[in-house]
Formats: structure tokens, sequence, C-alpha cells
């Protein structure tokens, strides 16, 4: 077994594996549920054509095997729907509602839909609406809570067939056609007893098997942990078991019953961890998961939750690397053994550990993407071998992997309404985990629900300085998502907040970002304005860095209002300071817009001379690439002072430069022009100011909270 993060080996086994076979029993059931199908509806006897999706109800407490028969029946009808089946948990472990709307977004996100990041409940439920009217789909609603929620996603075409598993009715929705499920039948009881017993146990003593089938009154789940715990001792007669069973008493359900024995016949370490495993996220765990909440080695916790699957404890889950799931009926019942068996304050801590190494896996899922960071690297090398991934393929792979679960532990990590440490350190390394491996536009329905997690906490517990953090970070989403207004919307409002936390940083940000917002809007005064007010902040406080770069963001904007002696003032004005600042390469890349903004202006003479300058400012900073764009603005600028033969050895000092850094140029038709070489003398385009200005920090480079507190960042 490998000691790293990734291990694709897939789950092992280390004890007797939980026997696999076809379906057992539920013929009736079935044969019903299938005939409801065709059955003639109201809307059918009266004439009218069904206007939305037929619904069944497969309805149970908790063990009856409910989620085990819609699967099944979804199984013998998935032919039957070209576009294929859907599905969507309704309820937490614990038995919480999920939101409609993040129902919704999984359910798009399985059809590549791609969602608005801000959209709400309505929005979304409409939008699943619309992309499920030309479809023909199964669409398996498990563990709903109440009729709201399956009303809210239930197609408007008949042409899809919507299973809905539940604990009771779902009044409310129209013609539902409902099946409520009892025990087992004998037969299909002795039978999956016989999967984990064999067949002697089960024949040589058939008054015991029947006995013990009653005891668990047919439930499914209450017999396969009946069947595990025989499994595990094949020494032990059936009758034993039904003894032991008779001796528990009546006291709660047959599960209950049933837990408890096979529960107290673990080993202490084993009962432990699986008592803890009620802690983790989405009811998902791995051996890392584990590993954190008992504080033990990967190893010996991967070996305990393969065992602990053998016994019917948990489920494998289909997936590339060792994943399990908790059986929703047994959350409650490990949530009661945990709160019997443990201290709160043990819970509390095994809790903390989770959560700390979750966030350390996910400092090194995005570290090792940062291959030509040296600082990230060494960061990388001082983590435990078991924490680390062995390729940038194998942390994205987990990273999808444990997408629900990591998105739990980022509600988890709030669930009390604090934003401590730990907490903040989590929301941060997950939003740059996954912008780091699928980039902001496909993670951004992700990262703007964690951003909502934090403006909530910090909205109920009146926390200005993270309220203002939230909504710079998901107005950042917003503007990189082409929500250019509703960025502005929100980056007033983040400023508001700055001002209220008494917080130069985001005030700062705040105004620069609102500016940044106007330009993409194409309001270029207004975007000056701004620039100027965070200017004038910057100069204030003497944060020169952050003043030669917002002279640059001036410019910009003057330069796209056509305002080219104001533009050329403020360009000097960022060379000058990224100069006296020492930063070489953000000299030689104000000298080159500098350079561009001269030749709008009509200045082909000064242009040629500012570029020659930015020339020998990109050599001495090693920049080959803005060395290559200047000597192309060159080429063109002597092009148009009719030199095409100087023009000519420009071009070709560029693409040999080019060529040296990436061979694969090479023959190719030219080497990519600068961002900034854009549009004619005195034709610019229109700006994109997340691109044109090499200048502007990045949106989203502090997430979570206005500075990071975290050790890894």
């Amino acid at each position: 077994m490998t000691d790293q993060a990734v291990d694709t080996g897939g789950v092992r086994l280390s004890g007797h594996a939980a026997p696999e076979g076809h379906f057992l029993g539920r013929t009736r059931e079935l044969k019903e549920l299938r005939a409801d199908i065709e059955r003639a509806g109201l809307d059918t006897i009266s004439g009218k054509k069904a206007p939305r999706a037929r619904v069944l109800l497969i309805a149970g407490r908790a063990g009856s095997g409910r989620t085990a028969l819609a699967e099944e029946l979804v199984r013998q009808l998935a032919d039957r729907y070209r576009d294929g089946v859907l599905r969507a948990r309704l309820a937490e472990p614990d038995g919480t509602p999920v939101p409609v709307e993040r129902a919704a977004r999984t359910l798009l996100a399985a059809l590549d839909v791609p969602t608005p990041p801000g959209a709400d409940e309505d929005d979304l439920a409409a939008l699943l609406r619309e992309a499920l009217a030309e479809r023909r789909v199964l669409l398996l609603l498990d563990d709903a809570a109440g009729a709201e929620q399956v009303d809210a996603l239930l197609p408007d075409t008949p042409e899809c067939l919507l299973v809905a598993v539940s604990a009771g009715p779902l009044t409310g929705i129209a013609d539902v056609r409902p099946c409520t499920l009892g025990g087992l039948d004998t037969k299909s009881a002795l039978d999956l007893l016989t999967r984990f017993t064999g067949s002697v146990r089960i024949t040589v003593d058939p008054r015991s098997a029947e006995g013990l089938v009653e005891a668990c009154q047919g439930q499914p789940a209450a017999l396969i942990l009946a069947g595990g715990w025989l499994a595990a001792r094949p020494q032990a007669a059936v009758a034993d078991l039904a003894k032991q069973l008779h001796a528990e008493g009546d006291e709660g359900t047959p599960l209950s019953r049933v837990f408890r024995l096979v529960h107290a016949a673990l080993p202490a370490p084993a009962a432990r961890i699986l008592r803890l495993l009620c802690l983790a996220p989405a009811g998902l765990a791995d051996p890392h998961t584990a590993s954190a909440l008992a504080g033990c080695s990967v190893g010996a916790a991967h070996t305990t939750l393969d065992d602990l699957t053998a016994l019917g404890l948990l489920r494998a889950v289909d997936s590339p690397l060792p994943q399990y799931e908790v059986p929703g009926c047994l959350h409650p019942l490990l949530r009661a053994a945990a709160e019997t068996h443990d201290r709160p304050a043990e819970l509390q801590l095994a809790r903390a550990r989770m959560l700390e190494r979750t966030v350390r896996l996910l400092h090194s899922c995005r570290a090792i993407t940062e291959t030509d960071n040296p600082q990230a690297r060494e960061k990388l090398q001082g983590l435990p071998r078991a924490l680390r991934f062995p390729t940038p393929r194998a942390a994205a792979d987990w990273l999808r992997v444990r997408r629900p679960a990591l998105l739990a532990s980022a509600r988890l990590a709030v669930a009390d309404g604090e934003l401590d440490t730990l907490a903040r350190r989590l929301m941060s390394q997950l939003v740059r985990a996954m912008v780091a491996h699928f980039g902001t536009q496909e993670a951004a329905p992700d990262l703007y629900g964690v951003h909502q997690l934090v403006l909530d906490v910090a909205e109920r517990r009146d926390l200005p300085r993270e309220k203002a953090a939230a909504l710079l970070n998901l107005a950042d989403v917003d503007a990189r998502t082409g929500r250019t207004a509703e960025a502005l919307v929100r980056y007033r409002a983040a400023l508001d907040a700055g001002r209220a936390a008494g917080d130069p940083y985001a005030i700062g940000r705040a105004m620069e970002s609102v500016g940044g917002a106007h330009l993409e809007l194409g309001d270029y005064d207004r975007a000056a304005d701004w620039f100027g007010r965070a200017l004038a902040q910057r100069l204030a406080r003497d944060e020169r860095a952050d003043a030669a770069r917002l002279y640059g963001r001036i410019a910009t904007a003057h330069t796209y209002a056509g305002r080219y002696g104001d533009a050329q003032r403020a360009w000097r004005a960022a060379a000058a300071g990224h100069r006296k600042n020492g930063d070489v390469g953000a000299h030689a890349r104000a000298l080159s817009e500098l350079a561009r903004v001269q030749e709008y202006a009509g200045r082909p003479e000064e242009s040629l001379r500012t570029c020659q300058e930015a020339v020998e400012w990109a050599r001495r900073a090693e920049d080959t690439r803005l060395q290559a764009a200047v000597q192309l603005r060159l080429a063109d600028t002597l092009e148009r002072l009719g030199d095409p033969v100087a023009a000519g050895l420009h071009r070709g000092a560029a693409e040999r430069i080019l060529g040296e850094e990436l061979p694969g140029l090479q023959g190719h038709e030219g080497p990519p022009e600068h961002p900034g070489r854009t549009g004619r003398p005195g034709h610019p385009q229109r700006p994109d100011h997340r691109d044109t200005e090499p200048e502007r920090p990045e949106h989203g480079a502090n997430t979570c909270e206005i500075r990071s507190t975290s050790a890894e960042d």
C-alpha cells in the first residue's frame, strides 16, 4: 500500500469481503412500480396530456432497503430513457434537507449545463426544467425530506420519469404513485443471510435462521449487519446470534439492536473509528479522514475501513480512489454511540484533526501545481510523504473525487457560526486548490458557495472585516465569469464594509476593483476616478509598489478614453515608480505600454526610442517573452516609419528569442503578441482589464480573508 495521499490501487479488503450479488426480493413491489408508469393518470383520464413527469414514490423507514429498490428499478428502466439517469440526494446524512439550489446545481452539472454563480433557487430550478424540456431522462431523488424539494425539481415534460425515495408521503404533489416498504419476505431474507454465511449454517438450523429473520423483522440493513457478524465468526451458529438478539430485549428498532451487538463485538480501536465516522463530511470517508479522526496511521485506518466494509457497516464507493460511505440508516446510531462512549472534548478534537488534515491535503494539492515556484516546492517537500501527491494529475483526481466531501467540510467548518483560524484556512486552501486545478470558470459555482458561507457567518455575527473579504471574493468570481454589473454592486458593498471595519487594505482593494469594473463596462472616466482614489490611499500609506501599479491602471483608462497625453504622464509615473522600487520587469512593461500610447498619439519616433529602452530593461529583467513582444512593437513602428529592413531584423530577433525559449514555436506562423499590443495607432480596442493591464494583481488573490493567517501561505 502506498504511503502517498492518492492511492489508485482501489479498495483492498483485509478481512471477509461483504458479498455482492443480484438484487433480492421485492418482486411484487417492482411489478407494481413498473405498472404504475403505464397506468393512466388523472390528466389522461380527463383527456388532457400530462403536463409534468410522472412521480413514483418509494417510502419506508431507514434500513428498509428503499434506496436499493429504487436503484434496482432504475437499472431495469434505464434503457427506456435515451438521455440517461440523473441522481441527487436531498438530505444530509444527519437528515438536514439539502437546499434546492445545491441539488439543482448537481443535476445541471451532470447535464453539462453551466450555471450562473449567483443564481438563486428559483432561477436554477427553472434552468433545470428548461434543460430537461427536450430530454428523456430518469431522475432519482434519494432521501427526499419533503414534497417542496421534489416539486421544485420535477421536470415539466411527461417524457421524463421521477423516482423519489422518502420516509413518508409527498403530500402536495399530484398523482404520486406510492410504494410503501415493509420487511423482506422470509425466503429473500434467508437468501440475504446465505450470501454472508454460506448455505450450510442456514440449512442445518432453518428454525433458528427464520427466528433471526423474525428478530430483524426482515429489514435488509439489520440482516446485512447480522450476516456480517456471522461471516466474521465462521464457528458461530445462527442460533448463537439469535439468542444474543433476544437477550437485547425489545428496546429500539431491530437495526439498533443488531448495531449495538455488532458495535460491542468490535475491537476498541475499530469501534472508535466507526463511531467517529459520524463526523465524516457528507457521510464520505477515505483513509485520511479516518486517520485524522482517530489519530492513527493512514495504513491502519485503511485496513479498518476495509474491515468495517466487510461487516456491512460501510459501503465502498465505486471510485478510482479508496472512498467509503456511511449508510444513512446508521448515521444516527453512530452519533448516539459517539455521544455515549466519547467525551465532547474528544469529538471536538477529532473534528479539528480532520479539518486540519483536510487543510494540509488541500495545500499539498495546490502546491504541486506550482512546479516553477521554489518556495512551493520547498514547502511541499516539508510535508510528510502521506500528504504528498505523486503528480498534478493525481492531485486533480483526488480533488474531483473528494469534491462533495470537501465542500461539506467547508460547511462543517462554519456550522457553529464561527470563523476561527482553522475555518479560514480551510476555505482559503479549498478555493485556491480548485482554481489551480480547474480554473475560475469551471470552479465558479463551488467558489461562490464557499464565499457565500463566509458572508452568511459574517453578516450573522456582524463581522465587517470578514464581510468585506467575502464580498470581494464573490465579486471577483462575478467579474471573472462575465457578471461585471453584479461584481460592481458587490465591490461597492465591500467598500462600505471595509470602511465600517476601518480596514485600509479592504478599502484600497475595493476602490481599485470598483475602478476595474467600470473599466470593463467601458466607463473610462469613472474608472480613472476610482483608480485615482485608490492611488491617493496607497500614496498616503507609502505603499509604493501598489501606487506604481495604480498609475498604470489610470494610464489604461486614459488610453481607452483617448486621452493620450494623460495616459503618457501616468505611464511615465508608473515606470518611474517601478524603477525606484527596483522592479525591473514592471519597469520594462510600463515602458512598453508607454511606447504603445505614444504610437497611438501619433509620435512614432518617441515610441521607437521608448521601445528601444524597454527592450534593454526587459533584457535586464531576463523576461524573454517581453523582449520578444517589444521587438515586435519595434518592428511594427519601423514599418510605419518606412524602414522595412530594420523591421524585419527586429521581427526576426523576436522569433529567435521565442524559439530559444519555446522550441516548439519555430516553424509556426509567428510568435504570440504581447497582451498590450492591441488595435492600430489611434484606434485602441476596447480593453479587457483582466488581460491588457499587466501590472494589475489577479482577482481573487486574497481568498476568504483579507489577509491570510495560514502558515502554509
